[in-house]
């Protein structure tokens, strides 16, 4: 397998998923949401509490731990990757109606 020397994510199933057509159902009781995944790769639920760390499984198979919480109208995810340690930050925000992706930083501790 060839893998990005940054990220470790296998380049193929990284062109693959690009062109996925992933839908994404959430819902929330209070603090916990329950995210429902579906695209051609796989179908998956994600059961979370808001500040409670958990483990969880990226399409890839990289197995990452760590937390969501809210920030105003945010979703900040700062989580660790099982492989390397490596740490990847994610905010989700609502724009309109929909809950959109609008960062995602791997970050890289260097030596």
């Amino acid at each position: 397998m060839v893998n990005d020397s940054l990220t470790g994510v296998n380049v193929v199933k990284r062109k693959l998923a690009a062109h996925d057509n992933l839908k994404v159902t959430i819902k929330q009781n209070g603090d916990k949401f329950i995210i429902n995944e579906s695209s051609a790769f796989r179908t998956i639920e994600i059961v979370f509490t808001l500040g409670v760390a958990f483990e969880y499984s990226l399409a890839d198979g990289t197995e990452i731990g760590g937390t969501w919480t809210a920030e105003g109208d945010k979703l900040v995810g700062k989580f660790n990757r099982k492989d390397n340690g490596k740490e990847l930050l994610t905010v989700r925000e609502i724009i309109s109606d929909e809950l959109v992706q609008v960062k995602s930083i791997l970050i890289l501790q260097l030596i």
